[in-house]
């Protein structure tokens, strides 16, 4: 926000910055006795996303970026697996997850893409 850094320029900065916002708008939608089970892992996990970018971009070390990137991954697999599993407690459809679907599909691509290069 203040600091400017190379990051905030890059494409996969602002797309999983809008994923972030997207898994709060569905969460929201859940009900209150998931507030502290499945609202609260897919947010954190939604939240590792975006920051693991932020910071793996920090790191001189390709190693190191990529081991970044590789979390970030590993935590968008983590919210597909969440969101499976509100779908079969009813917490919503998967017609109403397909811009989330769209947003998660496009930053596991480019993630991927950052990690193979």
């Amino acid at each position: 926000m203040f600091l400017q850094l190379h990051h905030q320029k890059l494409d996969i900065y602002s797309i999983s910055r809008a994923f972030v916002k997207e898994c709060y708008f569905i969460t929201k939608q859940f009900p209150s006795e998931e507030k502290f089970a499945l609202v609260q892992q897919i947010r954190r996990a939604a939240l590792s996303v975006h920051l693991n970018i932020a910071e793996g971009c920090s790191r001189r070390s390709e190693t190191e970026r990529k081991r970044f990137f590789e979390v970030s991954r590993g935590s968008i697999i983590e919210i597909d697996a969440a969101l499976d599993l509100s779908e079969d407690l009813s917490y919503c459809k998967r017609e109403d997850l397909k811009d989330l679907g769209v947003s998660m599909v496009r930053t596991f691509s480019m993630l991927s893409k950052m990690i193979g290069s």
